[in-house]
């Protein structure tokens, strides 16, 4: 994992204690003030914290830096299982991006966006910025678009996509928690993992519980982790093949998010194997089932409901819906050796 360096010295800017981002955004991500200069080097300014996930969500292949601004002193509520309670005027923001040559960071990257869920006085809300062609700085995109993406993979092959920046509307549709808009990645066990630090490497809760940034937390080593589904040693096959479907597809496939419809129940930490899919009829046909009967078909990924939807990329078949226009080959081979070995 690329290391962060952020500034120890430098200020707070005075936006830090608006609260009205929502009702009237600014154009520029630079108002906010998150990063030194432009942001273009994505180094933050004191007082925002760069933190990272266990598994993340595939993004095509995009790399993402995420950081957090919490107001004031006002620390974070922990929670063992559900979001962090943030306070009111709390922005996190994830940048995304591609590296000119995956073989070779050193020759740079181009930054595509940078998403902001901002906690308002009504809630939380989602706003995008598009990174210019020069990049100096990004700009407020209120109906989305695609932009086309290069790069070149570890093999040295050259990779071509349509990178789908999404509209305001549509980040309701990932982080939704019965009828709410919600953060996804701030919960314990997506953040129960080290991070490089430039004072040196800790463990990111006990980080941000010993800099005033979180309160009530447990040791790290009594907290939940989720396992790194690219990480062979974080955890057994179905410890990772779970961490993926979670990060994946949970957003939408849990009680309260909008697919609960289905039943299906994609949390990690679920253990009824028929909540999440094994012999689970779906609750509606059509063309996304492939003319499969059961989501999952322990031995049989072939015949599975969920292998068939993550390998699709047609419309109303793919999943998950909406951030992806590329198949991710190594999630998708971690899934069909979990419903074999079953």
């Amino acid at each position: 994992m690329r290391k962060l360096v952020f500034c120890v010295l430098g200020f707070v800017a005075v936006s830090c204690g608006r609260t009205d981002y929502l009702a009237d955004p600014p154009n520029r991500l630079s108002t906010y003030r998150l990063f030194e200069g432009y942001g273009a080097t994505q180094v933050p300014v004191r007082g925002v914290v760069p933190y990272d996930v266990n598994s993340e969500l595939f993004s095509d292949y995009s790399e993402k830096r995420r950081f957090i601004r919490l107001p004031g002193k006002q620390p974070a509520a922990y929670d063992p299982e559900q979001t962090f309670d943030m306070p009111v005027g709390t922005i996190i923001a994830k940048t995304f991006s591609y590296p000119r040559d995956m073989r070779d960071p050193s020759l740079g990257e181009r930054l595509i966006e940078t998403r902001l869920l901002i906690h308002g006085p009504e809630g939380w809300g989602g706003l995008t910025y598009v990174w210019d062609f020069k990049q100096t700085d990004a700009f407020l995109e209120v109906a989305g678009h695609s932009v086309v993406a290069s790069w070149l993979d570890q093999s040295g092959n050259v990779m071509v996509n349509d990178y789908h920046i999404p509209n305001t509307n549509q980040c309701k549709q990932c982080h939704t928690l019965d009828g709410r808009m919600t953060p996804i990645g701030i919960r314990a066990r997506h953040l129960n993992r080290s991070f490089p630090y430039p004072e040196g490497e800790e463990n990111q809760i006990a980080h941000w519980t010993r800099k005033g940034l979180l309160d009530g937390a447990p040791s790290s080593e009594q907290a939940p982790r989720l396992a790194d589904y690219d990480d062979e040693t974080s955890g057994s096959l179905d410890e990772r093949a779970r961490a993926w479907l979670e990060m994946n597809c949970a957003h939408c496939h849990t009680e309260g998010a909008p697919a609960w419809n289905t039943g299906l129940d994609l949390m990690a930490s679920v253990t009824d194997s028929s909540l999440f899919g094994v012999y689970k009829s779906p609750t509606a046909a059509g063309r996304g089932t492939g003319g499969h009967r059961y989501d999952i078909v322990p031995g049989n990924p072939d015949a599975s409901i969920i292998l068939y939807r993550i390998t699709s990329l047609e419309p109303d078949v793919a999943m998950p819906e909406l951030g992806r226009t590329l198949v991710h080959e190594e999630g998708v081979n971690l899934v069909y050796r979990w419903i074999k070995r079953m």
